[in-house]
């Protein structure tokens, strides 16, 4: 069986980040014996990020175990103009919940800890994330992976359906719903003079019916006109 071999350029591309490194003990027969757990995330920047953790008695060695493991579970994630993710998405584990939305240019990631590790090792601009539960580092960075690994791009969901990108885009902005002030006219547009809006808006005045004359005083104004001729 052929083993795959790797390539030493895409290793040597990887930027890492250290999430969080904590003291850690063993209880043995003769005490307790000391060491170092980290944290690590690395990523290309490009829509491939990876994470892992390593113990060691020193903490030179458990980053550099921690790293060598990220590297080696690293997952690839579709991203909308290289800067942001395409929809909103969620992920859970455990107790930890975190949330993370698509955002416009020029946002920034708005997001803490390790979300924010995470977000920037992949290569996002414009995201906004959200952890809800426990903070525990290792979880909130297990939930984030799950929120990412349920990330569709257009041309995956137009090949699981066998239909075009196209039908699919247009399908998407057919649901959006209207924004604020689309559908319904404005004030100045509405008292302009030929405006459809007002037209419509406004109900036909009826007409006012002519006075009828009362019996009484038709009969006294035969009397008065009866007296005056005799």
């Amino acid at each position: 069986m052929a083993r795959r071999q790797r390539n030493p350029e895409e290793r040597q591309e990887l930027t890492d980040n250290l999430v969080k490194i904590r003291r850690v003990a063993k209880v043995v027969k003769g005490g307790r014996r000391f060491g170092f757990a980290a944290i690590v995330v690395v990523g290309d920047g490009q829509g491939r990020v990876g994470f892992g953790s390593g113990k060691a008695k020193e903490v030179p060695e458990a980053i550099r175990k921690a790293t060598e493991n990220a590297k080696g579970r690293l997952i690839r994630v579709p991203l909308r103009e290289g800067r942001t993710l395409h929809h909103d998405t969620s992920g859970r584990l455990g107790s930890a919940r975190v949330i993370l939305r698509a955002a416009p240019p020029g946002t920034g990631i708005i997001a803490g800890g390790p979300v924010r590790a995470v977000l920037e090792r992949l290569g996002v601009q414009d995201a906004v994330g959200k952890s809800v539960g426990s903070g525990n580092a290792i979880n909130m960075v297990r939930a984030t992976f799950d929120a990412l690994q349920n990330v569709q791009s257009p041309a995956d969901v137009a090949a699981r359906r066998g239909r075009k990108v196209s039908e699919i885009l247009n399908r998407t902005d057919r649901r959006r719903r209207p924004g604020r002030g689309e559908g319904t006219a404005t004030k100045s547009e509405a008292d302009a003079p030929g405006s459809s809006a007002k037209e419509d808006t406004e109900a036909p005045r009826a007409e006012r019916p002519a006075a009828v004359p009362d019996a009484t005083e038709e009969a006294g104004k035969n009397l008065t006109e009866g007296a005056a001729s005799a």
